[in-house]
């Protein structure tokens, strides 16, 4: 219709109507993610932003790890598949993490720690977040303390909103000695 070639239709449809180009890279295997999550070391994360499903956070895609990752994990690959346990996961989402990174009193349930707990029900625990519709929470989480303060009870939000930055050595470009060394 417009007389030009599907590329320069596209770029200049995008130029019209002011869009946000995202893509989607899909540089891994499941047999490469399966055999990672199996591995002692690996400990797990997400740099995906933490979203709302409302309002301007509608206006634009994200990637459904933003609402998944977690939960996929604990769900998919701990529960179903039965790759690692659940303590090692547990482990892997909270300990090994804040000692990788040198957070201090962070990652385990001590006293004189940050209380950040999360309770959830590992027999219905499950994402479902999708390319296609990306802002659908997980299920299953139960309870969300971060500073000791919940900020989810009986699976609902409080409005709390108790977080604070946290920051390792790497921040002022401190170097750390490696955990155990």
């Amino acid at each position: 219709m417009r007389g030009t070639s599907p590329e320069l239709t596209a770029m200049d449809l995008i130029v019209e109507d002011g869009s946000r180009i995202t893509c989607v890279y899909f540089s891994q295997s499941e047999a490469v993610l399966r055999r990672a999550i199996a591995l002692p070391w690996v400990s797990f994360c997400s740099d995906a932003a933490s979203l709302a499903p409302e309002g301007v956070f509608l206006a634009s895609s994200t990637h459904p790890r933003a609402y998944g990752s977690f939960a996929r994990l604990l769900g998919r690959y701990v529960r179903d598949e039965g790759l690692i346990p659940l303590e090692e996961a547990i482990r892997k989402l909270s300990a090994l993490p804040a000692e990788n990174l040198r957070v201090e009193r962070r990652g385990r349930l001590r006293e004189g720690y940050f209380a950040d707990v999360v309770a959830f029900d590992p027999r219905i625990i499950q994402d479902h977040a999708t390319y296609v519709e990306p802002h659908r929470y997980a299920t299953g989480m139960v309870h969300v303390f971060v500073n000791g303060t919940a900020v989810l009870a009986d699976g609902e939000h409080t409005g709390a909103t108790p977080g604070r930055v946290v920051r390792g050595p790497g921040w002022r470009g401190e170097v750390a000695a490696p955990a155990g060394g």
